[in-house]
């Protein structure tokens, strides 16, 4: 079974709107992320964490704000590429906000 890195990417005003979240619309978030785990079940190895807007360092040693927000990530388990792919082709990250996507990375055995 191959592993994979999910990453989950969101623009600032996705992470923004996270600052004025109601309690309610927090737990219809939650609860949609739950039911996704649920149904996809042991193919996540590590659910991951939620990150907060940083930033980038460059050659110069100077940092400035991340542009292209990665706002978490998950680790995943699947036979292959395609398997992974319909497994997150419905995810509720797709739908929290116009111009959320996934990025995923094949984890390679050292």
């Amino acid at each position: 079974m191959a592993k994979f890195i999910v990453f989950y990417h969101a623009p600032a005003a996705a992470m923004q709107s996270m600052a004025t979240a109601t309690p309610e619309e927090k737990e219809a978030g939650l609860g949609a992320w739950m039911a996704w785990k649920e149904k996809v079940g042991n193919a996540v190895v590590d659910f991951g964490n939620p990150f907060m807007p940083g930033e980038i360092c460059g050659a110069d040693g100077n940092f400035s704000p991340a542009m292209n927000e990665i706002t978490g990530y998950s680790i995943m388990e699947a036979d292959s590429a395609d398997a992974l792919k319909a497994m997150l082709k419905n995810h509720p990250h797709l739908q929290w906000w116009d111009g959320c996507k996934i990025e995923y990375k094949p984890c390679v055995n050292m």
